[in-house]
């Protein structure tokens, strides 16, 4: 906290035992006390200096007092500091009322009563202490406004210039302010009143939606954000993006809301059409499984359907061109019955094709003896291994009894192993074939 600040108090008079007895009179007072003995003397004084009053000697030679008076009142800085004149001579009231036309505020003669000019003097003291504070207040009060004009002139620029729209509700969620962006993304003054502005401009799929859930977070004072539609007068849509945050006093009380508001929808454009480029790729690349199953199915039609097709033709060729006795004649035309059996299972597989590529093929589940679907593929592959001179090693457990499966599929699968393995065995080599009967854990596995 700053001190009080000590007032300058000017003595004029040509006596120095004069000026002694005032300054002992009036050094109670703490104040700056400037001594002067003569007329110009005083006026060098004011110069540079703002006194609280003038105690003014009205004898001195050259300059007497009424003449030092008029020449303080002519300067602008000393023309309404108060003087108190001083005489040691009753020469009237002509004098008197010189005096006070020369703006005198007291008139005392000699010899002064000390507690008089003490009181008087403390009264102008403090006079003159109170215009310095409210001068000082002045002074600060002026500042402060030219801060809050700047302030505002500085929010007024931001708010106008600024590309996101702004703007404030009270505490019911009417709009107080909004600045020029927000009325161009909205495209209608939000001053009028909620219903009037928002909920008659939201789209009609989002208002149901927004405005309770946004009314409800205001009423609470809470921040909120959203993303909603606005129609426009010209009945296009436009997407919006609003975020609010509540205002406070400095005790605390909600006052309303301060909220923005931003066009965001290039953005929701942009965001559709990359969904819109993910679901192409995504169908594109769903496109290419496809192509890839379809060549995939190609490619295992074409491998299942030659399997008993080559069987079939390796019997028919020994038939034609060997004598068999008629045992192995038997076999052969069971074998060819057989792979055709197959082959047309395999073909009402392939009329069925959405099963098929669905992986929903029908099993025929019934009990069945490994060692007999082995014969019968074994059967089959005989003529193609002869072919190449391959050897036939075959081993079967005959521990292994019944299991349960289709055995048509089982059988296929065999026999699209012994194929293979013909297939890719050099001439003159051998294929093992074993069936075991192999215990892990309590349970079989074959």
């Amino acid at each position: 906290m700053s001190s009080e600040p000590t007032a300058n108090i000017l003595l004029v008079d040509d006596h120095p035992e004069n000026l002694v007895a005032l300054e002992a009179m009036l050094e109670g007072l703490g104040q700056n006390l400037v001594k002067a003995q003569s007329g110009e003397e005083a006026l060098r004084c004011l110069l540079n200096q703002d006194f609280a009053v003038i105690l003014l000697d009205v004898q001195m030679p050259g300059m007497d007092g009424f003449e030092t008076a008029t020449l303080i009142r002519q300067r602008e800085r000393s023309s309404h500091t108060p003087i108190i004149f001083l005489t040691a001579f009753n020469t009237g009231k002509t004098s008197a009322f010189t005096g006070y036309a020369l703006g005198a505020v007291d008139y005392l003669l000699k010899p002064i009563d000390p507690p008089v000019l003490t009181s008087k003097v403390t009264v102008f003291v403090d006079l003159f202490k109170k215009t310095l504070e409210v001068q000082r207040q002045a002074a600060q009060l002026a500042l402060i406004n030219d801060e809050l004009r700047c302030s505002e002139e500085r929010f007024r620029s931001l708010s106008a210039c600024s590309p996101i729209g702004i703007f404030l509700t009270d505490t019911a969620g009417r709009c107080t302010y909004t600045n020029p962006s927000c009325q161009a993304i909205c495209g209608f003054r939000l001053e009028a009143s909620w219903e009037s502005g928002w909920a008659t401009f939201m789209h009609p799929d989002d208002r149901d939606r927004i405005l309770p859930e946004w009314l409800d977070f205001m009423h609470k004072g809470w921040a909120y954000s959203a993303e909603f539609r606005l129609c426009s007068i010209e009945g296009t849509d436009r997407w919006v993006q609003v975020r609010t945050s509540p205002m406070l006093s400095d005790q605390g009380q909600l006052l309303g809301q301060v909220g923005t508001i931003e066009d965001i929808t290039e953005r929701k454009q942009a965001e559709a059409i990359r969904e819109q480029i993910i679901q192409e790729q995504a169908a594109r690349q769903q496109a290419e499984v496809a192509n890839r199953m379809k060549d995939e199915f190609l490619m295992l039609v074409s491998h299942e359907l030659r399997t008993p097709l080559n069987a079939t033709m390796g019997w028919s060729r020994l038939l034609l061109c060997k004598d068999l006795d008629a045992a192995t004649t038997t076999r052969a035309l069971e074998t060819i019955h057989r792979n055709a059996c197959a082959q047309t299972r395999l073909i009402e597989d392939l009329l069925d094709v959405s099963r098929l590529m669905q992986g929903n093929l029908r099993l025929a589940v019934q009990p069945l003896k490994l060692d007999s679907l082995l014969g019968f593929v074994l059967e089959t592959v005989r003529p193609l291994a002869a072919a190449k001179s391959i050897q036939l090693e075959v081993t079967l457990d005959p521990a292994v009894g019944a299991v349960v499966g289709d055995s048509g599929r089982l059988q296929q699968a065999v026999l699209n192993l012994l194929s293979n393995a013909i297939k890719f065995t050099p001439e003159n080599g051998q294929i093992d074939l074993r069936l075991d009967q192999v215990e892990r854990e309590g349970s079989r596995r074959y």
